[in-house]
C-alpha cells in the first residue's frame, strides 16, 4: 500500500515513532503492538493504522504523488549499483590490469613478508645501533671519573685561565633596535669556525667542543672554572669516539653543577628571551641521575602564608614538578590544620605531562587560611607512600614540605611512619623571609635523610627545587659498576635542533675520597649522554616492501611508542619528552591493550585481530584484519611490532635484467610521451643519493629523469629495488592505456579522468589535461584513496574534501570529480596480493543529472518523463518530483556525494549533517551509522593572546602599593628578588616588552601543542534496506535508505523538510579543540605500565650528615643598595649566595 505524502501540519495516526526492522523480516512501519492485548483486541489494534490511513489514501483532493515503495526504490538502487559496475569494468581497468600483470609474468618475482623473521631481523640490527652508541657512552664515562679523580681543585683559579668555546658567545640574536648585546665577550672564549652537516641539520666544528652554562650561574666562580678545567680532557675522547663511529651524533655531558660540554661544537640556539635551558632539569639527565620517585608535595597554607611567600610557594611547586618523569609517581597536597589534595587526584599518580598539567592548574588556587599543622601534612603523606593497592615507582620515596616556618617537629609522626628502617626522605623548604626559627625544619630533613633548603627569593626556586636529585644520587654513586647501567629515554625534541630523538644515559661518579682512610664520596658528578635520531632508527625498518597499509611500531616500558607512522607531533616542546601512547596512536580495543601489555612484558608474540583504522586524512574509519607480530629488543627498554595487512603478505619484486626493456619502459616517464601515454606521478622517494629532493613533483621528475641520464637502474649509489619496480610499473601502466583507455570516450560516460596507482610509485592519469586538476598525493602510500583502496573491497567513492568554514565548492568548466578506486586483486597460483589501485573521476555535475535519471520511472535519459494526471495516483521519483523528493549518495563517513538537489551541488564533500541535520540524525539513530570518538595529542593550536603583554616579567610578584608604603617590606628578601629582576629586565629587556619580530615568527607565539576531539562516522550493522519514519510531531518525515552492493555508498530518499520544527540536534564531525579525556578518571583505571629493571633508593654506607645546616641570608638595606650600585657600574656581580646548596660541597 501506498503511503500518500503529507503537508506541513498534517500527522501520521497514532503515535507513530522512528521504525527499526525486523530481525530479518524487513521494516517496521508503526509501532511495536506486542503487549498484553491478546486475541480481538490485539486484532483491532493491528488493523487500526491501516484503516486510519484509508481515508487518506482516498480522501478527495488527496495529492497524486505518493512516497516510492520499497520495492521501487530497491529497484533504483539496483540501477545505480550496475551503472558505476558498468563503468568501472569498462573504464577502471581492474581486470585488464590484471591480465597485463600476468601476461608480464617473467619481468617479476613475488617475494613474501615473514613476518617473524623480519621483526627479529629489524630488533637485532636496532639492537647492534644502540650497542654501538652504549660501547661510546662507556668510554666517556669511564673516561670522566678518571679524569675528575687526577685534577687538582684550585681556590685562585681565574677566568682567563681557562680557554673554552662559549655556546652562546655566537649566538646571534637579533635586535630590534639595532643594539649589540655583549655576551659572552671574554678573552678565555674561543672563536671558531663552522661548517654546514647534513647529519646535524647545522654548524659544528668537529675539532672542539662547545659549553653551555644555565644564565643564572656566575660563569666565573671557582665551582664552575674548576668544572671547565677537568672536563676540557673530554674533548679528546669525543674525537676519538667520532673516529671509531663516524655516525655517531650529539655526544654530551651533563654536569651536576649545570655546565654542559658537548661535541661537536655548534653555536648555542639562543632564544630572543632569556635562556632558561638547564640540563639537570632535561629528561634525558634526571633519568640517568636517579633511579624512579614517588613523591608527595605537601605545602604549608596556614595564615601567615601569604602574598609573595605564596606565589613562591606555588611557583617552586611547579618546578618541582618539571623535575619529575613518566617513570615517577606524584601526588601535592595543601595543608592547615588539615591536609587535602589539591586536585582532583586522591592517590599518587603518573608523573606525566597531562598530570602535571592538572597539579599546576589546582596549585594556582591554593589560598592562605587557618593555621599550621604539620602533623595533619606529615600524615597525610606518609598514608600516601604507604598505599600499596595502586601503580607507583616502587623505588626512591620521598616527602617534599614548602613551608615558611614554624615550631613543631612531629617527631612522634617520624616515630609511627618512618623509623628506625627510614625509608622515606624529608625535604624541607623554608619559603620566604620571615623571622621563624629554621631549626626544626633542618631536625626534619637530618633526621629523615633529606635536606633541607631555604628559598628567599625567585632567584632561588630553580636551582634549590632540583638539587635534592643529588641526594637520591647517593645509593646509585655507593652502589659503584652495578649502578653504571645505559639507560634509554623517551622521545624528545633536540635543543640543538636534530628533531626527534632518543638519547643514550650513563650516570658519571665521583670516585675521589676526603681523605687517607675517609669515606667514598657519594656526589654524582653528572650524566653522560649520546643522542639518536629517530630517523637513524627508522632507516633499519623495511622500505616499501610491507605495503601501503604495512608498518614497524616500537614501544618502551610506559606503552609510549619509539617508532610509528602516527607519531607525527605538530609542535614540540624541547622541555617536554615527546609522550605518546600506543593506545593514543591507533584506535584503542581489547586485543591492541592485550598487546601492549605483552610487549611491555618483554615477550614475544603474534596476533591476527580485527580492528578500526582511520583513514590517513583522519575522515574514515575502516573495519579491517591486521597481522601484529612481536619481539623484545634486547638491552634495551623497547620492543618492537610489525603489523601486516594479509593481502601484504606476498609482494612484488621486479626483474629488469633486459636493458632495452629498461629504456623503453624508462621513456614513457618522459613528459613528451604524456599527451598520448597520460601524465605520470613518480613517488618522490630516495631511489638515489644524489638525487635532489623537490616537493614540486615535475621538478622531481625533472631531477629523476636528468639522473637516470648519468647512472643506470643498477648503479651501487641507487637502490636497485625502488628503481626496478619504477619502472616496470611505469611499462605495466602505459599497457593499460594501450589496451583499455586510448581507445575509449571518456566523455560519454562523463567521466574526467582515468587513473592507476602502483606500489611501485607510479599514479598514471589520463588524459593528460586531467592531470592539471589532480590533487592527490603523488605517493600512493601517502595517497588515502589508494590506502583505503587496499582495505575495502569494491569501489570506494571519495568526495572533494570541504571544510564547513570554507566558500562551497566551484562547479565551473565542469573541473570538479568525484573519486571512484577499487584495488587489483591478483591471485598468482596460492598467494593473493594487491600491487595497484585503479579508478575514474567522475563529473559531478553531470553524474547529478545521471544519478537523477536512474533513481526516476525513466528507463534512460532521452526517454521523456512521466507525467501524473490528476485522477491518477503516481510515485515520486527523484527527478521528476525534485521540490518534494530528496535523493542522495552518502558515502561510509557521512559526507554527501550526489544530490538530486541542484543547490547541494556545491556542498559535495561536506558532512552530511551541515547539510541536513534532521535527516542525518536520523540514520544515526537507525544504526546506518556508528561514532568513532578520539582524541588527537599531537595537535598545533593557536596561542591565546596574553592579557597584559609587556606588563612585567612573566611570573614576576608585582607589589601593591600598601607594600611601598611599609618599610619593613624594603628590607625584605621580597624587596630584594623584585630589585634583582627589576634588573635583570634593565639589561634583558625583553622580559618586560614583547618583540614583535618574536611574537609573530617564534614558535612560543605561533602555535603550541593542545589535544583536539575528533569524531569519524562508519557504517553500522544495518545492511537491510527498509523505511521508517522521523517523527517531529505534527512534521513527521517519511526516508528510506539502502547500501548500494560492491561500494561505500548509501542510497538514501526522503521527503523534504517543510516544517522548521523538524530541525533536530546536529551531529557534529569536525576536529573540535578539547582538553581531552577527564583525567581524574583516567588516573583510576590507569594503563599497564612497568618501571625501569633497576633501583638504588639505599645504601647502608650513606653517609646523610650533609643535610643542609647553615644560616640565613638576611639582606640589609646598605648592603642591598651597594650590590645594585656595584652592578649598575657595570662591575662583575658575585655570584648570589645559594644557602644549604650543594656548591659548597662540590670541591671537585
Amino acid at each position: 500500500m501506498a503511503v500518500p505524502a503529507r503537508t506541513c501540519g498534517s500527522s501520521w495516526p497514532g503515535p507513530v515513532r522512528t521504525a527499526r526492522p525486523w530481525p530479518g523480516h524487513g521494516p517496521r512501519p508503526f509501532p511495536d503492538l506486542r503487549g498484553p492485548a491478546s486475541g480481538p483486541a490485539r486484532l483491532l489494534l493491528l488493523l487500526l493504522p491501516p484503516l486510519l490511513l484509508l481515508p487518506l489514501l482516498t480522501a478527495p483532493g488527496a495529492s497524486a504523488y505518493s512516497f516510492p515503495q520499497q520495492h521501487t526504490m530497491q529497484h533504483w538502487a539496483r540501477r545505480l549499483e550496475q551503472e558505476i559496475d558498468g563503468v568501472m569494468r569498462i573504464f577502471g581497468g581492474a581486470q585488464q590490469l590484471r591480465e597485463i600483470y600476468k601476461d608480464n609474468r617473467n619481468l617479476f618475482e613475488v617475494q613474501e613478508n615473514e613476518p617473524q623473521n623480519l621483526v627479529e631481523k629489524v630488533a637485532g640490527d636496532i639492537e647492534s645501533l644502540l650497542d654501538r652508541k652504549v660501547q661510546a657512552l662507556k668510554r666517556l664515562a669511564d673516561a670522566a671519573e678518571n679524569f675528575q679523580k687526577a685534577h687538582r681543585w684550585q681556590d685562585n683559579i681565574k677566568e682567563e685561565d681557562i680557554m673554552y668555546y662559549d655556546a652562546k658567545a655566537d649566538a646571534e640574536l637579533d635586535d630590534p633596535e639595532g643594539e649589540d648585546m655583549e655576551r659572552g665577550s671574554k678573552t678565555s672564549t674561543l672563536r671558531l669556525d663552522f661548517m654546514e652537516d647534513p647529519n646535524f641539520k647545522n654548524k659544528v666544528n668537529y675539532s672542539y667542543t662547545a659549553v653551555q652554562i644555565p644564565t643564572d650561574i656566575y660563569k666565573g666562580s671557582t665551582v664552575i672554572l674548576n668544572e671547565l678545567n677537568w672536563t676540557e680532557a673530554l674533548e679528546n675522547v669525543f674525537i676519538e669516539n667520532r673516529r671509531q663511529d663516524p655516525t655517531l651524533l650529539w655526544q654530551v655531558f651533563g654536569s651536576a653543577t649545570g655546565v654542559t660540554r658537548y661535541y661537536p661544537a655548534t653555536p648555542w640556539r639562543a632564544p630572543k628571551k632569556i635562556d632558561l635551558y638547564d640540563v639537570r632539569r632535561r629528561p634525558w639527565y634526571i633519568q640517568g641521575a636517579s633511579s624512579p620517585k614517588d613523591m608527595v608535595i605537601i605545602v604549608d597554607v596556614s595564615g601567615s602564608v601569604s602574598g609573595l611567600t605564596l606565589k613562591l610557594m606555588k611557583t617552586s611547586v611547579c618546578e618541582m614538578l618539571d623535575t619529575l618523569s613518566d617513570d615517577d609517581y606524584v601526588n601535592v597536597a595543601s595543608f592547615n590544620e588539615k591536609a587535602q589534595p589539591v586536585s582532583c587526584f586522591t592517590h599518587l599518580v603518573q608523573a606525566n605531562v597531562r598530570n602535571k598539567k592538572v597539579f599546576k592548574e589546582a596549585v594556582q588556587g591554593m589560598v592562605a587560611k587557618g593555621t599550621t599543622g604539620y602533623k595533619a601534612g606529615f600524615e597525610y603523606a606518609f598514608d600516601q607512600l604507604q598505599n600499596s593497592n595502586i601503580t607507583r615507582a616502587n623505588c626512591n620515596k620521598m616527602i617534599m614540605m614548602f613551608t615558611d616556618g614554624g615550631e613543631d617537629r612531629v617527631q612522634d609522626v617520624f616515630e609511627k611512619y618512618n623509623w628506625p628502617n627510614r625509608t622515606v626522605r624529608v625535604f624541607t623548604f623554608s619559603v620566604g623571609q620571615h623571622n621563624y626559627d629554621v631549626t626544626p625544619l633542618q631536625w626534619m630533613a637530618c633526621t629523615n635523610k633529606g635536606y633541607y633548603f631555604e628559598i628567599p627569593s625567585i632567584g632561588a626556586i630553580r636551582i634549590n627545587t632540583q638539587e635534592y636529585l643529588d641526594v637520591l644520587g647517593r645509593p646509585m654513586v655507593l652502589a659503584g659498576k652495578e649502578a653504571k647501567q645505559v639507560q634509554w629515554t623517551n622521545v624528545y625534541e633536540d635543543a640543538l635542533g636534530l628533531g626527534l630523538v632518543v638519547t643514550g644515559t650513563l650516570p658519571v661518579f665521583n670516585l675521589t675520597q676526603d681523605g687517607p682512610g675517609e669515606k667514598k664520596n657519594q656526589l654524582i658528578l653528572g650524566v653522560m649522554g649520546i643522542d639518536v635520531a629517530l630517523n637513524d632508527i627508522k632507516r633499519l625498518t623495511p622500505n616499501y616492501t610491507l605495503g601501503a597499509n604495512g608498518y614497524v611500531f616500537a614501544i618502551d616500558l610506559n606503552g609510549y611508542v619509539l617508532l610509528h607512522p602516527n607519531l607525527k607531533p605538530q609542535t614540540t616542546n624541547f622541555r617536554e619528552p615527546v609522550t605518546l601512547d600506543f593506545l593514543d596512536a591507533e584506535l584503542e580495543d581489547e586485543n591492541k591493550e592485550e598487546i601492549r601489555r605483552s610487549m611491555i612484558d618483554g615477550n614475544k608474540g603474534h596476533k591476527q585481530i580485527r580492528t578500526l583504522v582511520k583513514s590517513l586524512d583522519e575522515r574514515y574509519i575502516d573495519e579491517v584484519i591486521r597481522n601484529y607480530t612481536w619481539v623484545p629488543i634486547r638491552s634495551t627498554n623497547y620492543s618492537l611490532g610489525l603489523v601486516l595487512p594479509p593481502y601484504s603478505t606476498f609482494y612484488l619484486q621486479a626483474n629488469l635484467s633486459d636493458q632495452i626493456l629498461q629504456v623503453k619502459y624508462f621513456e614513457f616517464l618522459l613528459p613528451s610521451s604524456f599527451e598520448s601515454e597520460g601524465h605520470v606521478f613518480i613517488a618522490p622517494r630516495e631511489y638515489c643519493k644524489d638525487l635532489n629532493a623537490s616537493d614540486n613533483n615535475t621538478e622531481f621528475l625533472k631531477n629523476f629523469i636528468e639522473l637516470m641520464e648519468k647512472v643506470t637502474p643498477d648503479s651501487k649509489q641507487c637502490n636497485n629495488f625502488l628503481l626496478h619496480n619504477l619502472i616496470l610499473d611505469t611499462g605495466i601502466t602505459q599497457q593499460l592505456v594501450e589496451r583499455v583507455w586510448r581507445d575509449q570516450d571518456l566523455n560519454t560516460y562523463s567521466l574526467l579522468a582515468v587513473f592507476a596507482a602502483t606500489d611501485g610509485g607510479i599514479t598514471r592519469v589520463f588524459p593528460n589535461k586531467a592531470a592539471e586538476d589532480w590533487t592527490e598525493n603523488p605517493e600512493p602510500f601517502n595517497a588515502s584513496f589508494y590506502r583505503r583502496s587496499l582495505d575495502n573491497h569494491g569501489y570506494v567513492f571519495k568526495p572533494p574534501h570541504q571544510d564547513s568554514l570554507l566558500r562551497p565548492l566551484e562547479l565551473e568548466n565542469d573541473t570538479v570529480g568525484v573519486l571512484v578506486s577499487t584495488a587489483v586483486e591478483l591471485s598468482l597460483g596460492r598467494r593473493t596480493l594487491r600491487p595497484a589501485v585503479v579508478g575514474v573521476k567522475l563529473d559531478l555535475e553531470a553524474w547529478a543529472e545521471k544519478f537523477k535519471v536512474l533513481a526516476s520511472n525513466r528507463t534512460h535519459q532521452d526517454q521523456p518523463q512521466k507525467q501524473c494526471g490528476p485522477s491518477s495516483h503516481c510515485e515520486m521519483d527523484c527527478e521528476v518530483n525534485n521540490e518534494d523528493l530528496l535523493c542522495v549518495l552518502i558515502d561510509d563517513g557521512g559526507f554527501l556525494v550526489l544530490s538530486n538537489q541542484n543547490h547541494q551541488w556545491d556542498q559535495v564533500g561536506r558532512f552530511f549533517s551541515e547539510v541536513d541535520a534532521n535527516l542525518m540524525l536520523a540514520l544515526y539513530n537507525n544504526s546506518f551509522y556508528t561514532r568513532k570518538e578520539s582524541y588527537d595529542y599531537q595537535a598545533a593550536c593557536a596561542p591565546q593572546p596574553p592579557g597584559n603583554l609587556g606588563a612585567a616579567p612573566r611570573g614576576v610578584f608585582v607589589p601593591t602599593i600598601a607594600d611601598f608604603l611599609n618599610l619593613a617590606w624594603w628590607t625584605s628578601a621580597a624587596a630584594w628578588s623584585l630589585f634583582q629582576q627589576l634588573l635583570y629586565g634593565l639589561i634583558y629587556h625583553s622580559w618586560f616588552q614583547a618583540d614583535p619580530a618574536e611574537a609573530e615568527g617564534s614558535p612560543e607565539t605561533r602555535e603550541s601543542s593542545c589535544v583536539m576531539k575528533q569524531t569519524q562516522y562508519y557504517f553500522g550493522s544495518v545492511n537491510a534496506s527498509y523505511n521508517a519514519i522521523i517523527d517531529c510531531g505534527n512534521c513527521s518525515r517519511l526516508f528510506h535508505a539502502q547500501r548500494l552492493t560492491n561500494t561505500n555508498l548509501l542510497f538514501v530518499v526522503a521527503e523534504k523538510p517543510l516544517c522548521s520544527q523538524c530541525e533536530a540536534g546536529r551531529l557534529l564531525q569536525k576536529e573540535t579543540h578539547s582538553d581531552g579525556p577527564e583525567q581524574c578518571e583516567l588516573v583510576q583505571r590507569p594503563r599497564y605500565r612497568r618501571g625501569p629493571h633497576i633501583c638504588f633508593d639505599y645504601n647502608a654506607t650513606e653517609d646523610t650528615s650533609d643535610c643542609g645546616r647553615g644560616a640565613s641570608f638576611p639582606p640589609s638595606l646598605g648592603v642591598l643598595v651597594s650590590l645594585q650600585l656595584l652592578l649598575l657600574l657595570g662591575l662583575p656581580p658575585r655570584p648570589q649566595p645559594q644557602v644549604h646548596s650543594f656548591a659548597a660541597s662540590r670541591r671537585l
